[in-house]
């Protein structure tokens, strides 16, 4: 096995938007995934690995299979085919690109199975609680010996140690834990979850770097190692300024709403109809903004005249401001600001953003085939980091549950016979319907 594989490297065929390709692209084609996770850190993690380039074999359950795809939303039932139910929104958010095979890890042929993958695999990309992994016999003592050059990425909700080791990790316990809760709502309400799941998929987005970083590490020693990181570490992470502010001055945070604690004015003002965000991070922007609102004299205002002083008189501001925007409408205010050079944007709802011109021209809205659907696509969200050579591509839907149990199995030797066998036995799942 070779510590890094050239094709990290290679010039690349096609183009990302084209959605009927079925042969990777990209700047991983050539590294295999063995990927373990379930629902949404470790799955968007591994989406990320398969859009550029790599070979991901999803394994699940045989008995449902990952979570997600049984979380259906309301009416979700109108896209699917009546075949169709164990496939959901959910799911087709995050494991497009992958190949799935199903495999009961509790069966001894089943974690042979996984040994074999792992003899072939460069990642193993888990998410269980920490220790379960090795009660299956297929912790990285295990995997390493199996494989020297082995790479073990591992999402947990708190870390592979330390007193929390052992708790459940769930996306609005780490973002509450983590104090991510603690500043974010207005100001006098309660704390407020970010609308998706944030620290989920900030996680997932860590451990992809670092999966890419420890194979260059490979490249260089000739070393595989073993990466853990948490949804509680992630979210402590991001905490950024005002988390360094508590370090270092001893002060506690607070919620502001869409405010900044440290720019003023920097958030969303109500306009006649609806809102608009505007910021003015300089004393050269505010006077800007100042003479676009009509008011020129308000940029020399004592109480406002640099941003520690807007700081400092923040309240008084606000009043002053959202007098002043709610006298028109938020088209007729981006119509003034259009060309400004302010930073200003709308507050757009989903159909805005998906008709929004510049959504479009970043392909981040594309199509792929996919069965279960009874259009027989369905649509995805497109990448947002373009490449200029080794062009990532996004292929092809999620699989069925066990779509490719055979073809894997196949790819690592075993006869048409042993695997009619292993599916009578339980180790593998039922022959996927799509």
């Amino acid at each position: 096995m070779l510590a890094v594989r050239t094709p990290l490297r290679l010039n690349v065929r096609g183009n990302h938007t084209l959605t009927a390709k079925t042969t990777p692209d990209g700047p991983l084609v050539g590294v295999k995934i063995l990927d373990l996770t379930r629902v949404l850190a470790g799955p968007f993690c591994t989406q990320i690995l398969a859009d550029y380039g790599a070979d991901v074999i999803k394994v699940e359950n045989p008995n449902g299979g990952d979570d997600t795809r049984l979380w259906r939303e309301a009416g979700e039932e109108a896209i699917w085919k009546p075949e169709a139910s164990n496939t959901s929104i959910y799911f087709n958010t995050i494991n497009r690109n992958k190949r799935s095979i199903a495999v009961n890890l509790k069966k001894e042929s089943g974690r042979q199975i996984i040994l074999g993958l792992a003899r072939k695999a460069d990642v193993v990309v888990e998410n269980f609680i920490p220790g379960k992994l090795d009660k299956l016999g297929l912790g990285y003592d295990v995997l390493k010996a199996t494989n020297p050059s082995i790479i073990l990425a591992s999402i947990s909700g708190y870390g592979a140690d330390g007193p929390y080791a052992q708790r459940a990790g769930y996306d609005v316990i780490g973002a509450a834990e983590g104090g991510l809760l603690h500043i974010t709502g207005e100001a006098d309400g309660p704390p407020t979850k970010p609308g998706v799941g944030l620290m989920d998929m900030c996680t997932g987005l860590y451990l992809h770097g670092a999966i890419v970083s420890a194979l260059l590490a490979r490249g260089k020693t000739g070393h595989g190692q073993k990466i853990d990181t948490s949804l509680f570490e992630t979210t402590i992470s991001i905490l950024s300024n005002v988390g360094m502010s508590w370090m270092n001055l001893g002060k506690e945070a607070q919620r502001w709403g869409t405010g900044h604690p440290t720019i003023v004015p920097y958030e969303a003002f109500k306009t006649k109809d609806s809102f608009l965000v505007v910021g003015a991070v300089n004393s050269r922007q505010f006077e800007t903004l100042c003479g676009y609102l009509g008011e020129e004299g308000l940029a020399n205002d004592p109480r406002f005249l640099d941003n520690n002083a807007r700081v400092q008189n923040r309240k008084e501001l606000k009043r002053i401001l959202d007098d002043l925007f709610v006298r028109k409408s938020r088209g007729e205010w981006e119509k003034i600001f259009e060309g400004s050079g302010m930073p200003y944007g709308p507050i757009n709802n989903l159909e805005n953003v998906f008709s929004h011109p510049q959504t479009v021209a970043r392909d981040m809205m594309q199509t792929v085939t996919q069965a279960e659907a009874i259009s027989g696509n369905v649509k995805v969200l497109g990448m947002p980091v373009k490449f200029s050579e080794s062009k990532p591509t996004i292929r092809e839907g999620p699989p069925s549950l066990g779509k490719h149990t055979d073809d894997v199995l196949q790819e690592l030797g075993l006869t048409p016979e042993a695997i009619k066998k292993l599916r009578k036995e339980g180790v593998i799942g039922a022959i996927a319907a799509f």
